[in-house]
Protein backbone atom coordinates (compact mmCIF):
# COMPACT_ATOMS: atom_id res chain seq x y z
CA UNK A 1 0.00 0.00 0.00
CA UNK A 2 1.31 3.66 -0.56
CA UNK A 3 1.49 5.97 1.87
CA UNK A 4 2.14 9.37 1.47
CA UNK A 5 3.25 11.75 4.49
CA UNK A 6 2.73 15.30 4.04
CA UNK A 7 5.30 17.15 6.71
CA UNK A 8 9.11 15.48 7.58
CA UNK A 9 9.54 16.85 11.12
CA UNK A 10 9.77 14.55 13.87
CA UNK A 11 6.09 13.32 13.99
CA UNK A 12 5.86 12.45 9.92
CA UNK A 13 9.36 11.23 9.93
CA UNK A 14 8.58 8.93 13.24
CA UNK A 15 5.66 7.78 11.20
CA UNK A 16 7.15 6.35 8.41
CA UNK A 17 9.87 5.00 10.66
CA UNK A 18 7.18 3.04 12.39
CA UNK A 19 5.62 1.75 9.08
CA UNK A 20 9.07 0.94 8.09
CA UNK A 21 9.44 -1.28 11.19
CA UNK A 22 6.15 -3.41 10.99
CA UNK A 23 5.95 -3.27 7.52
CA UNK A 24 2.39 -1.69 6.71
CA UNK A 25 3.51 -0.16 3.70
CA UNK A 26 5.00 -1.13 0.34
CA UNK A 27 5.62 2.74 -0.49
CA UNK A 28 6.01 5.63 1.43
CA UNK A 29 6.16 9.23 -0.11
CA UNK A 30 7.41 12.37 2.31
CA UNK A 31 6.62 15.83 1.09
CA UNK A 32 8.06 18.58 2.59
CA UNK A 33 8.24 22.50 2.04
CA UNK A 34 11.51 21.72 3.50
CA UNK A 35 13.00 19.32 0.01
CA UNK A 36 16.73 18.70 1.75
CA UNK A 37 14.76 17.68 4.95
CA UNK A 38 12.83 14.92 3.79
CA UNK A 39 15.08 14.14 1.14
CA UNK A 40 17.42 13.30 4.45
CA UNK A 41 14.83 11.81 6.10
CA UNK A 42 13.70 9.16 3.21
CA UNK A 43 17.22 8.32 2.99
CA UNK A 44 17.92 7.76 6.51
CA UNK A 45 14.93 5.75 6.57
CA UNK A 46 15.68 3.76 3.98
CA UNK A 47 18.81 2.25 5.06
CA UNK A 48 16.78 0.81 8.16
CA UNK A 49 14.92 -1.24 5.66
CA UNK A 50 17.36 -3.99 5.47
CA UNK A 51 16.40 -4.75 9.40
CA UNK A 52 12.83 -4.42 8.91
CA UNK A 53 10.60 -4.55 5.77
CA UNK A 54 11.26 -4.12 2.24
CA UNK A 55 9.40 -0.79 1.86
CA UNK A 56 10.15 1.65 -0.78
CA UNK A 57 10.58 5.13 1.09
CA UNK A 58 11.50 8.29 -1.00
CA UNK A 59 11.35 11.86 -0.63
CA UNK A 60 8.86 14.06 -3.50
CA UNK A 61 6.14 16.82 -4.16
CA UNK A 62 2.51 16.96 -4.43
CA UNK A 63 2.41 14.87 -7.77
CA UNK A 64 4.12 11.92 -5.94
CA UNK A 65 1.29 11.29 -4.02
CA UNK A 66 -1.07 10.02 -7.00
CA UNK A 67 -2.17 6.85 -6.26
CA UNK A 68 -1.65 6.61 -2.63
CA UNK A 69 -4.29 4.88 -0.54
CA UNK A 70 -3.77 7.13 2.41
CA UNK A 71 -2.11 10.41 2.97
CA UNK A 72 -1.10 11.41 6.73
CA UNK A 73 -1.08 15.31 7.28
CA UNK A 74 2.04 15.98 9.76
CA UNK A 75 2.71 19.24 8.69
CA UNK A 76 2.16 22.64 10.78
CA UNK A 77 3.73 24.54 13.57
CA UNK A 78 4.73 22.69 16.58
CA UNK A 79 3.24 23.54 19.99
CA UNK A 80 5.55 25.31 22.06
CA UNK A 81 5.82 24.95 25.71
CA UNK A 82 3.15 26.07 27.86
CA UNK A 83 0.58 26.51 24.71
CA UNK A 84 -2.62 24.73 24.29
CA UNK A 85 -3.21 22.74 21.62
CA UNK A 86 -6.39 25.21 20.81
CA UNK A 87 -4.04 27.83 21.01
CA UNK A 88 -2.07 26.58 17.66
CA UNK A 89 -5.13 26.97 16.12
CA UNK A 90 -4.82 30.30 13.78
CA UNK A 91 -1.07 28.97 12.65
CA UNK A 92 -1.80 25.82 11.34
CA UNK A 93 -4.93 26.32 10.05
CA UNK A 94 -3.56 28.64 7.38
CA UNK A 95 -1.07 25.42 6.78
CA UNK A 96 -3.69 23.36 6.39
CA UNK A 97 -5.88 25.68 3.28
CA UNK A 98 -2.37 25.58 1.51
CA UNK A 99 -1.89 21.71 1.95
CA UNK A 100 -5.16 20.06 1.67
CA UNK A 101 -6.52 21.37 -1.89
CA UNK A 102 -2.81 20.36 -3.34
CA UNK A 103 -3.12 16.56 -2.02
CA UNK A 104 -7.15 16.29 -2.86
CA UNK A 105 -6.29 17.57 -6.12
CA UNK A 106 -3.41 14.77 -6.97
CA UNK A 107 -4.25 12.05 -4.65
CA UNK A 108 -7.91 12.09 -5.29
CA UNK A 109 -8.98 8.23 -3.97
CA UNK A 110 -6.91 9.02 -0.69
CA UNK A 111 -8.13 8.51 2.98
CA UNK A 112 -6.75 11.77 5.07
CA UNK A 113 -5.09 10.97 8.20
CA UNK A 114 -4.99 14.22 9.74
CA UNK A 115 -2.20 14.51 12.79
CA UNK A 116 -1.69 18.33 13.03
CA UNK A 117 -2.63 19.84 16.14
CA UNK A 118 -5.52 20.98 17.40
CA UNK A 119 -6.50 17.71 15.33
CA UNK A 120 -9.89 18.13 15.95
CA UNK A 121 -10.61 21.38 14.48
CA UNK A 122 -7.34 20.60 11.99
CA UNK A 123 -9.34 17.23 10.81
CA UNK A 124 -12.97 19.77 10.32
CA UNK A 125 -11.30 22.24 8.68
CA UNK A 126 -9.33 19.57 6.67
CA UNK A 127 -12.35 17.98 6.15
CA UNK A 128 -14.48 20.90 4.63
CA UNK A 129 -11.49 21.67 2.56
CA UNK A 130 -11.35 18.09 0.91
CA UNK A 131 -14.90 17.66 0.21
CA UNK A 132 -14.92 13.39 0.54
CA UNK A 133 -17.59 11.34 1.38
CA UNK A 134 -18.08 10.91 5.05
CA UNK A 135 -15.39 8.93 6.96
CA UNK A 136 -12.51 9.34 3.96
CA UNK A 137 -11.22 12.40 6.43
CA UNK A 138 -10.34 11.58 10.00
CA UNK A 139 -7.85 12.67 12.07
CA UNK A 140 -5.66 10.79 15.39
CA UNK A 141 -7.79 12.19 17.96
CA UNK A 142 -7.68 10.75 21.10
CA UNK A 143 -6.13 7.37 19.94
CA UNK A 144 -2.81 8.10 22.04
CA UNK A 145 -4.71 9.33 24.81
CA UNK A 146 -6.68 5.87 24.97
CA UNK A 147 -3.16 4.31 24.56
CA UNK A 148 -1.73 6.53 27.72
CA UNK A 149 -4.94 5.81 29.83
CA UNK A 150 -3.93 2.20 29.00
CA UNK A 151 -0.62 1.92 29.79
CA UNK A 152 -1.21 4.12 33.04
CA UNK A 153 -4.25 1.69 34.06
CA UNK A 154 -2.44 -1.37 33.12
CA UNK A 155 1.14 -0.03 35.33
CA UNK A 156 -1.61 0.27 38.44
CA UNK A 157 -3.40 -2.95 38.34
CA UNK A 158 0.08 -5.17 37.02
CA UNK A 159 -0.87 -6.24 33.68
CA UNK A 160 -0.08 -5.40 29.99
CA UNK A 161 -1.36 -2.74 28.49
CA UNK A 162 -2.73 -4.68 25.64
CA UNK A 163 -5.18 -6.35 27.95
CA UNK A 164 -6.57 -2.68 29.05
CA UNK A 165 -9.64 -2.04 27.28
CA UNK A 166 -10.46 2.02 27.96
CA UNK A 167 -11.55 5.22 25.88
CA UNK A 168 -10.78 8.71 26.08
CA UNK A 169 -12.84 10.69 24.11
CA UNK A 170 -13.76 14.41 23.02
CA UNK A 171 -10.89 16.78 22.26
CA UNK A 172 -7.34 15.79 22.05
CA UNK A 173 -6.54 18.27 24.68
CA UNK A 174 -7.89 19.57 28.04
CA UNK A 175 -11.19 18.58 27.86
CA UNK A 176 -11.18 15.41 27.27
CA UNK A 177 -12.90 12.63 28.47
CA UNK A 178 -11.37 9.79 30.01
CA UNK A 179 -14.37 7.25 30.32
CA UNK A 180 -13.74 5.31 33.88
CA UNK A 181 -17.38 3.87 33.66
CA UNK A 182 -16.64 1.19 30.95
CA UNK A 183 -12.33 0.35 31.65
CA UNK A 184 -12.27 -3.13 31.18
CA UNK A 185 -8.94 -5.33 31.82
CA UNK A 186 -9.66 -8.00 30.35
CA UNK A 187 -13.14 -9.93 30.12
CA UNK A 188 -13.43 -7.90 34.07
CA UNK A 189 -14.19 -4.60 34.80
CA UNK A 190 -11.74 -2.18 36.36
CA UNK A 191 -12.84 -2.05 39.83
CA UNK A 192 -13.67 -5.77 40.07
CA UNK A 193 -10.14 -6.66 38.79
CA UNK A 194 -8.51 -4.09 40.73
CA UNK A 195 -10.15 -5.68 43.87
CA UNK A 196 -9.12 -9.32 43.00
CA UNK A 197 -5.62 -8.34 42.39
CA UNK A 198 -5.21 -6.08 45.61
CA UNK A 199 -4.94 -2.96 43.63
CA UNK A 200 -7.60 -0.71 43.70
CA UNK A 201 -8.50 1.86 41.72
CA UNK A 202 -9.76 4.95 44.87
CA UNK A 203 -10.08 8.59 43.75
CA UNK A 204 -6.59 9.51 44.53
CA UNK A 205 -5.20 6.90 41.94
CA UNK A 206 -8.16 8.31 39.59
CA UNK A 207 -6.96 11.36 40.11
CA UNK A 208 -3.16 10.86 39.70
CA UNK A 209 -3.89 9.11 36.53
CA UNK A 210 -5.93 11.34 35.02
CA UNK A 211 -3.95 14.22 35.53
CA UNK A 212 -1.08 12.14 33.81
CA UNK A 213 -2.87 11.54 30.92
CA UNK A 214 -3.93 15.16 30.63
CA UNK A 215 -0.92 16.38 31.17
CA UNK A 216 1.56 13.84 28.95
CA UNK A 217 2.04 16.24 26.15
CA UNK A 218 2.84 19.24 27.97
CA UNK A 219 5.47 17.63 30.14
CA UNK A 220 6.72 15.75 27.18
CA UNK A 221 7.41 18.75 25.26
CA UNK A 222 8.73 20.68 28.42
CA UNK A 223 11.02 17.75 28.57
CA UNK A 224 12.41 17.13 24.93
CA UNK A 225 10.33 19.20 22.51
CA UNK A 226 7.30 17.12 21.00
CA UNK A 227 5.88 14.13 21.77
CA UNK A 228 6.19 11.50 17.99
CA UNK A 229 7.24 8.01 18.95
CA UNK A 230 3.74 7.67 20.46
CA UNK A 231 1.99 9.50 17.40
CA UNK A 232 3.74 7.65 14.77
CA UNK A 233 3.09 4.18 16.32
CA UNK A 234 -0.60 5.44 16.58
CA UNK A 235 -0.39 6.46 12.78
CA UNK A 236 1.31 3.04 11.57
CA UNK A 237 -1.81 1.16 13.72
CA UNK A 238 -4.19 3.14 11.86
CA UNK A 239 -2.68 2.26 8.38
CA UNK A 240 -2.14 -1.04 9.17
CA UNK A 241 -6.06 -1.03 9.93
CA UNK A 242 -6.58 0.63 6.68
CA UNK A 243 -4.58 -1.58 4.80
CA UNK A 244 -5.88 -4.84 6.32
CA UNK A 245 -9.45 -3.38 6.42
CA UNK A 246 -9.63 -4.63 9.82
CA UNK A 247 -12.68 -2.96 11.27
CA UNK A 248 -10.69 -2.19 14.54
CA UNK A 249 -12.15 0.51 16.99
CA UNK A 250 -10.26 3.44 17.30
CA UNK A 251 -10.86 6.59 18.84
CA UNK A 252 -10.78 8.76 16.12
CA UNK A 253 -11.64 12.10 15.50
CA UNK A 254 -14.03 12.77 12.49
CA UNK A 255 -17.20 15.13 12.08
CA UNK A 256 -20.38 14.20 13.33
CA UNK A 257 -24.10 13.91 12.28
CA UNK A 258 -26.47 16.35 13.73
CA UNK A 259 -28.26 12.80 15.32
CA UNK A 260 -25.79 12.44 17.93
CA UNK A 261 -25.53 13.98 21.50
CA UNK A 262 -22.74 15.89 20.24
CA UNK A 263 -24.28 17.32 17.06
CA UNK A 264 -22.07 17.16 14.21
CA UNK A 265 -18.76 18.60 15.94
CA UNK A 266 -15.78 16.99 15.19
CA UNK A 267 -14.04 15.23 17.69
CA UNK A 268 -13.38 11.75 19.06
CA UNK A 269 -15.67 9.11 19.60
CA UNK A 270 -15.48 4.98 18.83
CA UNK A 271 -15.20 4.45 15.46
CA UNK A 272 -15.09 1.63 12.98
CA UNK A 273 -11.65 1.81 11.16
CA UNK A 274 -10.98 -0.31 7.94
CA UNK A 275 -10.19 0.25 4.00
CA UNK A 276 -12.89 2.71 3.40
CA UNK A 277 -11.93 4.74 6.28
CA UNK A 278 -13.95 5.58 9.43
CA UNK A 279 -17.04 3.41 8.45
CA UNK A 280 -18.83 3.72 11.55
CA UNK A 281 -19.45 5.74 14.72
CA UNK A 282 -20.42 4.39 17.96
CA UNK A 283 -22.29 6.06 20.66
CA UNK A 284 -20.52 4.31 24.08
CA UNK A 285 -22.83 3.92 27.28
CA UNK A 286 -21.77 6.95 29.97
CA UNK A 287 -22.32 7.96 32.88
CA UNK A 288 -24.39 11.47 33.70
CA UNK A 289 -20.80 13.03 34.66
CA UNK A 290 -18.65 11.79 31.94
CA UNK A 291 -22.15 12.96 29.28
CA UNK A 292 -22.02 16.56 30.58
CA UNK A 293 -18.23 16.30 30.00
CA UNK A 294 -18.31 15.51 26.81
CA UNK A 295 -20.91 17.94 25.98
CA UNK A 296 -18.06 20.91 27.84
CA UNK A 297 -15.92 19.14 25.09
CA UNK A 298 -18.11 19.62 22.26
CA UNK A 299 -18.76 23.00 22.78
CA UNK A 300 -15.08 24.08 23.02
CA UNK A 301 -14.66 22.66 19.83
CA UNK A 302 -17.34 24.09 18.35
CA UNK A 303 -16.31 27.23 19.55
CA UNK A 304 -12.59 26.83 18.36
CA UNK A 305 -13.94 25.85 14.84
CA UNK A 306 -16.07 28.54 14.24
CA UNK A 307 -13.04 31.22 14.71
CA UNK A 308 -11.70 29.72 11.49
CA UNK A 309 -13.03 30.00 7.87
CA UNK A 310 -11.96 28.37 4.64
Amino acid sequence: MKVGIVGAGMVGSSAAYAMVMNGCASEIVLVDIEEKLAQAQAEDITHATPFAAPVRVSAGHYPQLEDAQVVLLCCGAAQRVGETRLQLLQRNAAVMREVVPQVAAVASDALLVVASNPVDVMTDLAARLARRPDGRVFGTGTSLDSARLRTLVGEHVGVAATSVHANVLGEHGDSEVLVWSSIQVGVFPLASFAEQVGRPVTSEVRQRIDAQVRGAAYRIIEGKGAAFFSIAAALARIVQAIRDDEKAVLTLSAPGEASFPTGEVCLSLPRILGSRGAEATLQPALSAEEQQALGRSAQILQQASRAISL
